[in-house]
């Protein structure tokens, strides 16, 4: 009953953590500490609906991962040259945007293509070649773009970090209850209890992410504000581009669907700990990956709805 009203409670999880952060700026601390661990449940809950068997025929599937890799690599990096010109005049901002546009999401994005009908077995088993590119693809991309001072100051810690604690030990714990399951009756008890939680996560994950970066975003925003449309006019462009190259690599509709979110999707919540270790005249940064999360997450619960009626 509550898979119904996904929408409606992703949406009422986005308000409640602006309203939280705004009204509560203190909130910020914890929603920021609580962050990783709802990523956690929810990709656990996710990849408990994915037969693990179906994981390997995915690997297989060479012609998913070529179109997510086409979209990511070599389509995506024309488009945020593009629009990256938008802000060009200031440094801050144009580094902002190549790196969190840059690099293409693992972790959330499996959700929400799950939840739009999205071929989500072949989108977990592209996740950990789309991470290891990206830590070679982006600083090759920011060395040609604004030059190697920033390309250097890259630190793959956190990509490895995010990968083995968010994306690999999920997938293994779910894995360990798929096996129980087939030969306990806890297991199942386990299965059917987070099914019936996954919206619930999904909604509160929303809720920290938010409540820990809208009062940021808030006192900057006259600056910040340009890069709005950047991220929008990203969106849009990428949903025709993803759903195009699915069709013309011969996809059926789930794997159609969930390249176009691949190539919407972005990995700002591994990219933010990449620049907060930037030098300090690259200050501003942090706020400027927040600010396209944040604009994300919209993007993200309206494609759940529209891509369905897009892609049939």
């Amino acid at each position: 009953m509550i898979h119904r009203h996904q929408i409606a409670i992703c949406l009422a999880g986005l308000a409640l953590g602006a309203i939280l952060g705004l009204l509560v700026p203190s909130v910020s601390g914890p929603a920021t500490v609580a962050i990783d661990p709802l990523l956690v449940a929810l990709l656990y809950a996710t990849f408990l609906g994915i037969p693990f068997g179906r994981i390997g025929q995915a690997m297989r599937d060479g012609r998913f991962l070529a179109a997510v890799f086409v979209v990511n690599f070599a389509v995506v990096p024309v488009v945020v040259f593009a629009l990256s010109r938008i802000v060009a005049h200031d440094r801050a901002l144009l580094v902002g945007v190549l790196f969190v546009l840059l690099a293409p999401c693992v972790d959330y994005v499996i959700v929400f293509s799950s939840l739009a009908g999205g071929a989500t077995d072949r989108l977990l088993a592209s996740a950990p070649l789309l991470m290891l590119v990206q830590m070679v693809a982006l600083p090759a991309y920011l060395w040609l773009f604004v030059g190697s001072d920033v390309a250097s100051a890259i630190d793959v810690g956190p990509f490895v970090r995010a990968f083995v604690l968010i994306v690999a030990a999920p997938m293994v714990l779910a894995g360990l209850t798929q096996w129980a399951a087939a030969h306990t009756g806890w297991g199942r008890g386990v299965e059917r209890v987070v099914a019936e939680a996954m919206v619930p996560i999904m909604a509160l994950t929303l809720v920290a992410v938010v409540a820990s970066q809208i009062a940021d975003v808030r006192d900057e925003f006259s600056s910040l504000a340009v890069l709005i449309p950047v991220y929008v006019m990203f969106a849009i462009i990428m949903v025709p581009v993803g759903m195009g190259v699915g069709r013309l690599a011969g996809l059926d509709v789930p794997g159609v669907r969930s390249v176009a979110f691949s190539g919407v999707t972005r990995n700002s919540l591994v990219v933010l700990p990449l620049v907060l270790a930037l030098p300090a005249e690259f200050g501003p940064v942090p706020l400027v990956v927040v600010t396209q999360t944040l604009v994300e997450l919209v993007v993200m619960v309206v494609m759940v709805r529209t891509v369905p009626r897009l892609v049939t």
